[in-house]
């Protein structure tokens, strides 16, 4: 019966649908699963087992009567711990968080709503905000497939979780890359839907009860395959399920290539490996054209930073920005003389800037967003890398002390990884994130189809079209090739 898990959450569904397996014995699977793989992957964090098993036994008893139900029910899954769900606070990797009655977060409601059943929550670095995911409360996420590898942040132990079929679905967050990340990482779906389009309100950070929904921040789902996700996306949007969706077929479909960029690194294997993919689409009947520089990346970069750290600034310690504000003086020099744009002195100039340099940035970011409209006028989705590397060693030194090493031995700086995924979030545009395959040394690698703001059901077609023709989610090895860190219990 455990076989079930390695169905996707609609096959899993459907079984539940044609009473093969009822919502109670789908729970215990899930959970026989949780306690056989999750020990040295260190995903889920935190359970509400009681409520699991009550709202399971509920969703039976309705499909037995007849009673409506919805397009989740009887599914369980997990949410990412920057979600309040009842019972379970969002913690963010804080202790202090983690107290208290919060209700559910507005996504975490639209899906028990729909009648998934929430039995945990899944790790997090401190307050989202690192490309891996560790804290002091709950300890390290390792990745399924190399447990000395980080599974990417700040959805880390949502796309372990997936990715070792301990659930099916997840809802995880994206500012810098959190949902794309590490569902390269990990070799799994995810989809950064427009801004605006699934509510914020309930996810931490900010601090909880914040009722102001953050600029550059989206919500969106993340899965083992691209039906699922355009199926909790309806959900999350408020609507049944699978809204909105119009068939791709490949023959024809116009895709600009975009792996060639001069301010933007790119490791040898993954740059070899999205190429590859994009020629078994043209194999397939897409229209492949390779694109340089869409807008003006430099300027792309520069924007994103600021808008990006005036976000962050909020989350600081009050000492480390009143520190940064006393530094502001001589960082200006530092950069005036060289620094470059990931140095200390440039993120001590974003962290404390005026609103004046913000407008500016906002300025330059809506003049990019109208040169990219125009990009959709001559293709339907943009294939891109997501990362500069595929998963990474772990590294928790200090962020000024962290670099990223390519396979030909380069080195680039850590916040590198901030720059490919930089365009659709600094412009607001949906971004669906696919495997593409894995590197030579069998680490997977991730693509992301970026499409027209409002043009999320696009996207989300092309990767089930895709992945039709040329297959989509691998499971890793059941035993993972090195001894991960240690980890804090759940």
């Amino acid at each position: 019966m455990d076989d079930i898990l390695k169905l996707d959450a609609t096959g899993q569904l459907a079984a539940l649908a044609a009473r093969r397996i009822s919502a109670l014995e789908l729970l215990e699977s899930a959970l026989r699963r949780h306690e056989e793989a999750n020990g040295p992957i260190n995903a889920v964090v935190a359970r509400d087992l009681t409520r699991a098993v009550e709202r399971a036994r509920a969703i039976d008893d309705h499909r037995a009567k007849g009673d409506a139900i919805g397009a989740l029910a009887g599914l369980p899954r997990t949410v990412k711990d920057t979600f309040d769900v009842a019972g379970m606070p969002a913690s963010s990797g804080l202790d202090a968080f983690r107290h208290g009655s919060r209700p559910d977060a507005v996504c975490v409601a639209q899906a028990r709503a729909a009648g998934a059943v929430i039995w945990g929550k899944t790790n997090t670095p401190v307050m989202a905000g690192d490309f891996q995911t560790f804290n002091a409360l709950y300890g390290t996420t390792n990745n399924p497939w190399d447990l000395s590898r980080t599974s990417g942040g700040s959805s880390g132990g949502a796309a372990a979780a997936l990715a070792a079929r301990i659930t099916a679905l997840e809802i995880g967050s994206d500012i810098g890359g959190s949902l794309r990340t590490p569902a390269s990482f990990c070799g799994v779906y995810s989809h950064k839907p427009t801004w605006g389009l699934v509510s914020q309100l309930g996810h931490v950070p900010p601090r909880p009860g914040a009722m102001a929904e953050r600029d550059l921040n989206v919500v969106g789902p993340m899965a083992r395959s691209a039906r699922d996700l355009r199926l909790l996306l309806g959900v999350l949007e408020g609507g049944v399920g699978s809204r909105g969706h119009t068939p791709a077929a490949l023959k024809g479909l116009r895709i600009g290539l975009w792996t060639e960029q001069p301010e933007f690194v790119l490791d040898p294997e993954v740059k070899a490996r999205v190429q590859a993919f994009a020629a078994d689409l043209a194999r397939e009947g897409a229209l492949v054209t390779p694109v340089a520089s869409p807008v003006d990346c430099a300027a792309l970069l520069t924007s994103y930073r600021t808008l990006l750290t005036g976000v962050l600034a909020e989350d600081l310690p009050p000492a480390a920005l009143k520190q940064m504000q006393r530094i502001r003086p001589v960082a200006k020099v530092s950069l005036s003389m060289g620094a470059g744009p990931d140095s200390a002195a440039a993120l001590a100039l974003a962290y404390t800037q005026s609103h004046l340099e913000w407008m500016a940035a906002n300025e330059v970011r809506a003049r990019l967003a109208a040169e990219a409209r125009g990009l959709f006028d001559r293709f339907d989705a943009i294939l891109a890398p997501i990362g500069p590397v595929p998963a990474f060693p772990h590294d928790h030194r200090p962020f000024e002390k962290r670099t990223i090493t390519l396979s030909d031995g380069r080195s680039a700086p850590y916040l590198a990884l901030l720059r490919w995924i930089a365009l659709a979030t600094a412009c607001g545009l949906p971004a669906t994130a696919i495997p593409v395959g894995r590197t030579p040394t069998g680490l997977p690698v991730g693509a992301q189809l970026i499409g027209p703001r409002g043009g999320d059901y696009r996207t989300l077609a092309i990767a089930e079209a895709i992945e039709d023709a040329l297959g989509g989610f691998v499971a890793p090895p059941e035993a993972a090739p090195q001894a991960g860190p240690d980890v804090a219990p759940s």
